[in-house]
Formats: C-alpha cells, structure tokens, sequence
C-alpha cells in the first residue's frame, strides 16, 4: 500500500469535490448509494469503526481503515475520522494502490 499517493489523492479528491466528509454525511451517502469507497480512521472509536464497517458491508461498499486520523486530516485539510469518495474513478483508484 502507497500511502504517500493515497493521501496526495485524497487531496486531489477533496479539490475535486469528489468526497464527502464526516460519519453522518457518508453513512447517508452509503444508504444512498453514492458512495463508492469509504476511509475510516483505525484510531477512531470502535463504535465509530462498527457503524461504518456494518454499513459498508450492507450497502456492498469497499472500505478502508488503515490510515490514522491525523492522515486523513492533513491529506484534505479538515479535522475528520470518515472519509466517503463519491466518484467510481477515484474510489478504482484507491483500491488499486491500496492493493498495490
């Protein structure tokens, strides 16, 4: 796994509008369907990690949660914990250096 170009990316995607930030905003997202990709932070809550890990696994959503909170953070510039990626381009992206 790349995370230098992970989080370059995420940053691309943040700039790109292609990401919805926050647990609320992306679960909704999940339950919609727009969401095509989910980051998780592993230092957040266990609640936290369970709710979107039982979401994604419902809603058939790939998912990831080994960057820390303070990554996720700087890489979009705002203080979060759940990251959604909206855009099927980016989140083929993501699990492709995720695989790497």
């Amino acid at each position: 796994m790349n995370k230098e170009k992970i989080l370059n990316l995420l940053g691309l995607a943040m700039r790109a509008g292609k990401l919805v930030t926050g647990e609320e905003l992306t679960i909704g997202d999940i339950r919609s369907n727009k969401a095509k990709f989910v980051f998780v932070a592993s230092d957040a809550s266990e609640n936290t990690r369970k709710k979107i890990k039982d979401k994604c696994s419902y809603y058939n959503v790939p998912y990831n949660e080994s960057l820390l909170h303070a990554e996720l953070s700087h890489a979009i510039g705002r203080t979060r914990m759940v990251i959604g990626i909206n855009d099927q381009g980016f989140a083929t992206k993501f699990k492709e250096l995720i695989k790497g």
